[in-house]
Parts: C-alpha cells; sequence; structure tokens
C-alpha cells in the first residue's frame, strides 16, 4: 500500500475550489512531489531513471495548465525538492528531490525529473510524460 497517492486531477480541482472560494486570490503551490523510497542497498542509478516523478510532475501540470485556463490566478508552482533531504517524519528513506544526494559523499546528480523539468521550464516541446505521447500546451 503506498504511502502517498497521486491524484492529478485533484490539484485542478483544489485550485478551482479556492479560485470560487476566495475569489481568485493569486495562489502560489509551493510544495507538489513524488516521494521515492530507498534503502542502503540501492546506488544512485538505481534513483536517477525517475520515470514515475517526470509522469508525476507531467501529470499535475496538465491539470494545473486547465485551472489556469479556466482562470484560477496561479502565479507559481514549485516541485518538492530541489535535493533530496532529511524528512522529519522519514529520516532519509524517502526521497523527494529532482537530484538524488548521495548521504556519505554529498555528491548532487541530477535526475531524469531534473532534466525534464528544466526543458519545460525553458518552454522546450520536448517537455512529455515518459509514458505517453501526451504534452503540456504552454
Amino acid at each position: 500500500m503506498p504511502m502517498y497517492y497521486a491524484v492529478p486531477w485533484g490539484i485542478e480541482k483544489v485550485v478551482m475550489h479556492m479560485k470560487e472560494r476566495y475569489n481568485n486570490t493569486p495562489m502560489y503551490i509551493t510544495e507538489n512531489g513524488y516521494s521515492q523510497a530507498s534503502n542502503s542497498s540501492m546506488t544512485a542509478a538505481d534513483f536517477v531513471n525517475d520515470t514515475e516523478r517526470v509522469n508525476f510532475i507531467h501529470d499535475y501540470l496538465i491539470y494545473l495548465n486547465s485551472a489556469i485556463r479556466k482562470g484560477a490566478d496561479v502565479r507559481g508552482y514549485f516541485v518538492w525538492s530541489l535535493i533530496d533531504n532529511f524528512e522529519w517524519l522519514f529520516g532519509f528513506t524517502l526521497r523527494f528531490g529532482l537530484h538524488h544526494v548521495d548521504f556519505k559523499t554529498q555528491k548532487r546528480t541530477p535526475r531524469l525529473s531534473a532534466k525534464w523539468y528544466s526543458n519545460f521550464l525553458k518552454g522546450s516541446k520536448i517537455a512529455k510524460s515518459v509514458r505517453s505521447d501526451l504534452s503540456l500546451e504552454y
């Protein structure tokens, strides 16, 4: 049973509720991310090809884009997080970062999701889901 569930359509629903309830007050989504389980036998290579995180971010952005096109005043979206870090409840067992951190050496390695998100932010039309031909229209 997963600890966290991915419900991409939920971001549109929540943003549209906030739009209606609070007279379209400007919104900033400050933490939206995908957790990857971690254990001591895993290597950096096990973490770098994070297609699930790419699909997660892509899908949430599709629905956020829909809310914005419907008039929601969303002014910022921030992925959680830039690098793997210590989570207060789970320690180092969950990884949220766009960059893998080797906690022994502190070496940081960009994941596939970091490259994908960089392309998305630059407006690249290659910012597609890893599992489909769907692309964000922006």
